[in-house]
Parts: structure tokens; C-alpha cells; sequence
């Protein structure tokens, strides 16, 4: 299918679907690769007016904006963007959407520590991944440094909301985690969810991590932009890949 034709195809599923996030998003993609990047931001925004949690789409439009000349409506986007990924902990949109005001000379906004976490001293366990308080894990979830580096830095709480996206993503993506790439791609998503940098997880482990398929990568950071909504694919999201 060249991308004339999947353009036409996107924009007809935004026609019969105008409520399916994705819809828009892939419409965006498809317009952006095709060089039409004031097309690709208005499918972008239409994606955000769907779904505002959405902090890879304020990445993605704002990055179109600034192709398509627009860098004061780009910089709005992306400050908006920024704050949602930091609500959320979305940390690589987050990171993208940063680098691109940086691009374009605007300041990356400042973030506000959450109360609890500015109150400290009390001894709440504040999770680092979320900034909140939380339960800390009577043990580690597993073996090795990387096992003690998550109970003390990240909750209960985030981590059980981990196994449950993680078990999603296995389900979605017919994972096998007996295969070594299948194994790579959760450890990948696991890394992305509590903000477990490569720089840090090589520190721990002395090794870089194993790098998992960069077609699975793009669809793990994709299901994490969007706070692991993937319900509305259906069990077909593994077909894309």
C-alpha cells in the first residue's frame, strides 16, 4: 500500500470512527511521512481533542507544527503537551516533547513538585516514578541489582500497576517471554513504565540492556503515551508488527 492510499484509507476510518483516538493518530503518521505536515498537526489536534491524555500525539503535532513553519501555535502545543506528560509520567514523550521547545528557543516548563513529595520528611515511602507516597515493597520483585534498585525507589502501588499493563501487553502482542526478544520487549516496556534509564540499568548491572525489535519499541512507547489504554484494539494490535 503506497501512502496515497493509506492516507485514504486513515481518513476514511476518521470519517466512520471519529471518536477512535488512533484513527486520527495513524491519519497524522501517515500525512507526516508524506511530507504534508500542516495536514499531519491537524490530525494530531484531532486526536488530542479526542483523547487529552494523549502526550505522544502533543509530541507528534508539535513537531509537525514547527515543520509546517508554525512555531508559536508548535510551542503552545507542546507546553500543553509537557504538562500532561508530566502529570502522568509519561517520560519519553516527555523527554520528546522537551527537546522539540528546545528546538525552537522556547523554555521547557517548570514542573511542580507534588505536595506530598515537597512535604517529605514525615517518612512516606514517595515513589519515584510518580512522585507520590506509596507502600514500600517488603521485598524485592525479583533477583539482582536491578530488583533492589525498584523497592527503593518505586512503589507498590506503581508496580502493581505495572504487572497489570505488563499482562496486557503480553496478552496484546502474543508475547512468549521463554523466547529471548519476546522477554526483551516486556523488560523494555517494564524499564519505560518506572523510568529506569539504559544509563542507570547499565550502572546496576555493569551490561546495556538487550535491546528488544524497534517495531515492538515504537508500539510499547506508543501503548505508555496513551497510560496503557489498548483495550479498543481488540486483541489485534499484535498483527501491526
Amino acid at each position: 500500500m503506497d501512502a496515497a492510499q493509506q492516507i485514504e484509507q486513515f481518513k476514511a476510518l476518521c470519517e466512520q470512527d471519529p471518536g477512535n483516538d488512533m484513527a486520527h493518530f495513524s491519519l497524522g503518521g501517515a500525512l507526516a511521512k508524506a511530507g504534508r505536515h500542516a495536514e499531519a498537526a491537524e490530525a494530531y489536534l484531532k486526536c488530542i481533542d479526542v483523547n487529552p491524555s494523549f502526550s505522544k500525539a502533543y509530541q507528534l503535532a508539535g513537531a509537525a507544527l514547527i515543520e509546517a513553519g508554525e512555531q508559536d501555535r508548535a510551542a503552545e502545543v507542546l507546553e500543553k503537551g509537557y504538562a500532561v506528560a508530566a502529570e502522568q509520567g509519561d517520560l519519553m514523550p516527555k523527554k520528546g516533547i522537551a527537546e522539540l521547545l528546545e528546538k525552537i528557543g522556547r523554555p521547557v516548563p517548570a514542573e511542580q513538585a507534588p505536595a506530598a513529595a515537597a512535604a517529605g520528611g514525615d517518612g512516606s515511602f514517595i515513589c519515584r516514578r510518580s512522585g507520590r507516597p506509596g507502600t514500600r515493597m517488603a521485598r524485592p520483585p525479583f533477583r539482582g541489582a536491578v530488583g533492589g534498585w525498584i523497592q527503593e525507589n518505586i512503589s507498590k502501588e506503581t508496580f502493581d500497576e505495572w504487572i497489570a499493563l505488563g499482562t496486557k501487553i503480553i496478552n496484546e502482542l502474543r508475547l512468549d517471554l521463554s523466547r529471548e526478544p519476546d522477554d526483551a520487549v516486556y523488560d523494555y516496556g517494564m524499564r519505560r513504565f518506572i523510568g529506569l534509564t539504559d544509563e542507570v540499568y547499565k550502572v546496576l548491572t555493569g551490561e546495556d540492556p538487550t535491546p528488544a525489535p524497534a517495531e515492538y519499541t515504537e508500539l510499547i512507547d506508543m501503548i505508555l503515551s496513551r497510560s496503557g489504554q489498548i483495550e479498543q484494539f481488540g486483541g489485534e494490535m499484535h498483527k501491526t508488527v
